[in-house]
């Protein structure tokens, strides 16, 4: 099982910086945010900036997937927003970053570009909704069969799309796309799925292109090292062996850049050990 962590949960540090600590630390990966001070797409020079990072990548021996929920890079004013939900005119805004994503990832080597649908637009109806999600889906679909990069949708809670229901959901109306798969939270899974978090690994296993990991307490949204929530982690790791998943499993602690060498230490530690107790080896 191959550990990694969010350069989210690093914006005090230089992404240079970030990605040497998470190395010297002895993680096997990185879930690399684009933002608006690590590896902005939009900046000048994005593409140098992109050959470099893939060199530095190579160097350390760390893969990586590449993450597209930077809060405000799209609009300075309201997080998250243009979303995908978004009337075609602003949603265009997040489709063109998302097949940025997808060439960034192309020429990074990495494994899966990862997004969620969205929050729902105050008065839209569900309908049109799931009109306008497909409809951006499948633009960032056609991109990603260019460049062979695989889709990792994240059901997130408080979105349009907040479950595994809804995924499954997704991926039928699309027609089981290969390049459309899953970005499974395991502390979303607590939170607010109906099912134990490793029934829910279970379920996913056939779909996953990526995986985030953090502790969680059931109904409540907030990212939490681990040990400080609800989750008991050996049969979650045990779980996800057994569906034969091969990617990153990287930490989503977003909230915690003031410490964050230390809490990625502390993290692997943690995951150290669930794996040995798992029974999966670390």
């Amino acid at each position: 099982m191959r550990l990694a962590y969010g350069t989210n949960g690093f914006g005090s540090h230089r992404l240079d910086d970030a990605v040497r600590v998470l190395a010297d630390l002895g993680y096997d990966g990185v879930a690399l945010t684009l933002d608006a001070a690590h590896l902005d797409p939009y900046a000048p020079g994005a593409a140098r900036e992109v050959d470099r990072l893939a060199a530095l990548l190579s160097r350390l021996g760390l893969r990586a997937v590449v993450e597209t929920g930077g809060r405000y890079l799209l609009d300075p004013h309201r997080k998250h927003r243009p979303t995908l939900l978004c009337p075609p005119e602003q949603a265009a805004d997040r489709i063109d970053l998302l097949r940025r994503a997808v060439r960034i990832a192309s020429d990074l080597d990495a494994e899966a570009v990862s997004f969620w649908s969205g929050a729902v637009p105050a008065g839209l109806p569900e309908r049109v909704a799931w009109t306008r999600l497909v409809s951006g889906v499948e633009t960032v679909l056609d991109e990603a069969e260019r460049h062979d990069v695989p889709l990792g949708f994240e059901p997130e809670p408080g979105m349009f799309v907040e479950t595994i229901d809804g995924f499954e959901r997704l991926r039928d109306l699309l027609g089981g796309p290969r390049l459309f798969g899953l970005t499974l939270d395991i502390g979303h899974c607590r939170c607010l799925e109906p099912e134990p978090v490793p029934a829910c690994v279970r379920r996913a296993g056939a779909h996953l292109v990526n995986v985030q990991i953090e502790d969680m307490r059931r109904g409540v949204h907030e990212h939490l090292e681990f040990g400080e929530g609800e989750i008991d982690f050996p049969p979650v790791l045990a779980a996800l062996a057994e569906t034969g998943y091969r990617g990153l499993v990287g930490v989503e602690l977003p909230r915690h850049g003031h410490d964050a060498p230390d809490v990625a230490r502390r993290s692997l530690d943690h995951l150290r050990r669930a794996m040995r107790g798992s029974g999966v080896g670390a």
